[in-house]
């Protein structure tokens, strides 16, 4: 469909009533005839639910304090207290809600499910549309810093030629779109559902980017290869090769052929499998069994705030006082908006549905573009990047940034995508 006729298409006002019968109504595929239509789509959270999320953060029932003086047993407890402290009584959810609506929202219903999507075009006619992708435990709050800079670049020191059109959807049982109530909605079914939303919007020739669960989509979209896809970024890449991944499974010593680089992102690896994945593996078992973090916002807060030693170390930081990449109103507006769309259980699911080797090379044959942060789950070398990825157009190797590099570092991050698809403009 051309952009001329998306732009004829009548649009109706949706508000959001945070429920979670709306989650379950927007699940409903579209009455005949209307397979195309894009609705506009409004933030606006009742009121009462938000009284009903501080007197249940006041209410918490806290544990006693961790036995060790460092995070090896989990989220801290002072950690903890004071983000339900600045939570309940300082924490504004209507300054979120402004600064989402602040920029266009969409719902389109694809393969049955309603999927929620922010689009902002830049004035510049020649702008290279980009679908960005988030993961978990994110949204597109992460992604909110860089639309800006990439639709708008000279106004943040790039050029007129490095615009992009932004296109940033929530995952299926993510945020504002609907939750899948059957199975099957895994990376490459969703990978098939951004393909057909970017034809629906118009576009002809796009790049796509992804981190966390949105590399695992944008792969998959890459495998597809449809002819409008020029390429893909992603700063979270799959690149482990067979021997490291061997050694990592079953604890073997690492290959000793490894360089600095790649011994560096095995030790790191090495840290992620052995203290950081028991997450992974209950939401990839029995996400289920969940109901603590749906029904406790201080227990989804706990939860999402362990996702990785370096992020939580920096929100660690964060409500001690310190001044980091991310601020306290941004770890909380995430949450939040989890808390508000009851995703915990079903944003979880996606890794159940999930059979791929999440770091396993998945042999991308189009043109890939990797930024490789340093606090990343683990920083991929360059050798183990030119090995998965045999188009690589673009690598940089950064000296900041980690998880939620567009979320912590958005000047960087901005600039990446910059480099990594001018060759393919």
């Amino acid at each position: 469909m051309k952009n001329l006729l998306v732009l004829a298409i009548t649009m109706c006002t949706l508000t959001l009533s945070v429920r979670a019968a709306d989650a379950d109504a927007a699940a409903k595929p579209p009455a005949a005839g209307e397979d195309d239509l894009v609705r506009s789509f409004h933030v606006n959270v009742p009121e009462e639910q938000l009284t009903d999320l501080r007197k249940r953060i006041f209410a918490t029932r806290w544990p006693e304090k961790e036995t060790v003086t460092d995070a090896s047993q989990g989220v801290q407890l002072a950690t903890m207290q004071e983000l339900a402290r600045y939570w309940a009584t300082d924490y504004d959810w209507r300054r979120c809600e402004a600064k989402l609506n602040a920029y266009p929202h969409f719902v389109t219903n694809i393969d049955g499910l309603d999927i929620h999507f922010i689009q902002v075009r830049s004035k510049n006619p020649n702008a290279l549309p980009l679908i960005v992708t988030h993961g978990w435990p994110g949204s597109v709050i992460e992604q909110l810093k860089i639309i800006d800079p990439l639709t708008n670049p000279t106004a943040y020191g790039g050029r007129a030629e490095d615009s992009f059109d932004i296109v940033i959807p929530s995952l299926p049982g993510y945020g504002f779109s609907g939750k899948p109530t059957t199975t099957g909605w895994d990376p490459a079914r969703i990978a098939r559902a951004w393909v057909v939303l970017m034809k629906r919007l118009g576009y002809r020739r796009f790049v796509a980017q992804g981190g966390d669960w949105g590399n695992a989509v944008t792969e998959q979209m890459a495998l597809l290869a449809p002819p409008e896809l020029l390429g893909i970024h992603t700063n979270m890449p799959a690149t482990v090769p067979a021997d490291v991944a061997k050694a990592l499974q079953f604890g073997d010593p690492p290959p000793s052929s490894l360089s600095a680089d790649e011994r560096h992102a095995y030790d790191q690896l090495d840290f992620f499998y052995k203290h950081g994945l028991a997450y992974a593996q209950e939401m990839g078992n029995r996400p289920q069994t969940l109901y603590g973090i749906a029904d406790s916002p201080v227990g989804l807060a706990g939860w999402i705030l362990d996702h990785d030693a370096s992020s939580y170390a920096l929100i660690a930081r964060v409500f001690d006082g310190k001044s980091e990449g991310l601020t306290r109103d941004d770890v909380l507006d995430n949450i939040t908006l989890y808390w508000l769309t009851n995703t915990a259980i079903s944003s979880a699911r996606l890794y159940w549905e999930n059979k791929l080797n999440f770091f396993a090379p998945k042999h991308v044959t189009i043109p890939v573009a990797v930024s490789a942060f340093p606090d990343e789950l683990y920083q991929a070398p360059r050798s183990w990047t030119e090995r998965a990825y045999p188009k690589l157009v673009y690598y940089n190797k950064l000296d900041k940034g980690g998880h939620f590099a567009a979320w912590e570092q958005p000047e960087l991050f901005s600039s990446e995508l910059r480099a990594a698809f001018q060759s393919l403009r």
